[in-house]
């Protein structure tokens, strides 16, 4: 299955948009839903299947306010160093890398506690 991430961006007016990323592949929209079509576009309708969940990106107890914070600002990074052609250093890749498999880890165990809950 392929793992997507959607992330808010802002452009320098502070509009925000969304970029829908799989691999080496990603798509921008002015939704959530807008770049997820998009990027399943590019992917093909047989690369992708998924679960989707809707997380509001606020701070819980699996994924707290100081890694949301890093990874807004590591975010930031990587996308001013790939619009201008460049590449995070390897340090700051892998901490990036660590982050997001954090949150999907989080989002995991979310989806877990969430499906715990009567309803």
């Amino acid at each position: 299955m392929t793992t997507v991430a959607i992330l808010p961006i802002y452009d320098d007016s502070g509009n925000k948009s969304y970029r829908a990323i799989a691999g080496n592949k990603h798509s921008i929209g002015k939704t959530a839903g807008q770049a997820l079509d998009a990027l399943t576009a590019e992917l093909g309708e047989n690369e992708f299947s998924a679960l989707l969940l809707l997380q509001s990106f606020r701070p819980d107890q699996f994924f707290g306010t100081q890694q949301i914070s890093r990874l807004s600002e590591l975010m930031d990074m990587w996308r001013t160093a790939h619009s201008q052609g460049r590449s995070l250093s390897p340090e700051i890749q892998a901490e990036l890398d660590n982050l997001v498999e954090a949150e999907l880890k989080a989002a995991t165990n979310r989806t877990a506690f969430l499906l715990q809950q009567p309803n």
